[in-house]
């Protein structure tokens, strides 16, 4: 059964003539009665009585108008609901991001553009890099900020930083004070906080082995998320190997380069089909952070 069906047999039974019905459609006459007799056979009843000179609804036919014209009713009901749900949900924005540190990066990104453009709702999830992926593949997500190196195979990524790796320690610890350091300078820390391997660019997970090979386990915090990381660093228990995103510095802390090392790509995931002006804005907001326009600690 389909729509056309069911204005076609309103049609003929308000008129009970085909060819005004037909007029009234801007249908053929033979195409409105291929739709009264396909609806027929589908109800396997006579909707009409037909003569060469006349049209009559059966019973049948008359108990059928009580529900067709709900059956209509109820259909462009819906179809205006789920146009209206639709258009609402492309002025949603999912961004996804995998710490609340990382979240710096899109919260004065948002204000900005909500101050440009106010006419969307940000959908904002912080999850593990793996739980976003999947998020962004299936469209629940627009958005992702990630390093290069993991970026989802079928995204599009957009490099927005190049980023140092660093070496972070409190601001009042004995190395705060060096310009750069190596891997031997860095090995005066007692404490060393690392990150999982998966959270982490190679270049980061690099120095790190080479800083925990020969020391005492007692000697390293593994650390399950950023934020804890930062944490056992800010409190100036431990150092830290990081690469220095946007939104990652924290008062207190110090960021040190550490030499011999190659800077990190940084940018944005998305797909390629669900890129609309907003989101192009908002891409066009985040480069402007590299470019040394805003800095996204500054909310």
């Amino acid at each position: 059964m389909n729509t056309t069906q069911l204005e076609c047999f309103l049609a003929v039974a308000d008129n009970l003539n085909f060819s005004r019905a037909a007029e009234q459609l801007r249908l053929t006459q033979p195409a409105v009665s291929h739709q009264i007799n396909s609806l027929e056979d589908e109800l396997g009843v006579k909707l009409f009585n037909r003569t060469s000179k006349s049209v009559r609804l059966t019973q049948a036919g008359y108990l059928y108008t009580q529900y067709a014209g709900e059956i209509l009713r109820l259909f462009n009901v819906s179809k205006g609901r789920i146009k209206a749900a639709r258009e609402e949900q492309q002025r949603v924005l999912g961004l996804g991001c995998r710490n609340t540190l990382e979240l710096r990066l899109l919260t004065r990104s948002i204000r900005t553009l909500r101050l440009e453009d106010g006419g969307f709702v940000p959908r904002i999830r912080v999850l593990p890099h793996e739980a976003l992926e999947n998020l962004l593949l299936d469209g629940e997500i627009q958005v992702m900020p990630t390093f290069r190196e993991n970026s989802p195979k079928r995204a599009v990524y957009r490099e927005l930083f190049q980023c140092p790796v660093s070496f972070a320690v409190a601001a009042d610890s004995p190395l705060a004070g060096r310009a750069s350091m190596n891997v031997q300078d860095m090995a005066e820390s007692r404490y060393i906080a690392v990150s999982r391997p998966n959270f982490s660019p190679l270049a980061v997970t690099a120095v790190q082995n080479q800083l925990i090979a020969g020391r005492e386990p007692g000697e390293v915090i593994f650390c399950e998320s950023m934020e804890s990381m930062s944490a056992v660093v800010a409190s100036g228990f431990a150092a830290a190997v990081i690469a220095r995103t946007p939104g990652v510095e924290l008062d207190g802390v110090r960021y040190i380069p550490v030499e011999g090392t190659e800077l990190v790509s940084y940018g944005a995931a998305y797909m390629a089909d669900s890129i609309t002006p907003l989101i192009k804005r908002l891409l066009q907001i985040f480069a402007g952070y590299s470019a040394g326009e805003e800095r996204p600690g500054q909310v």
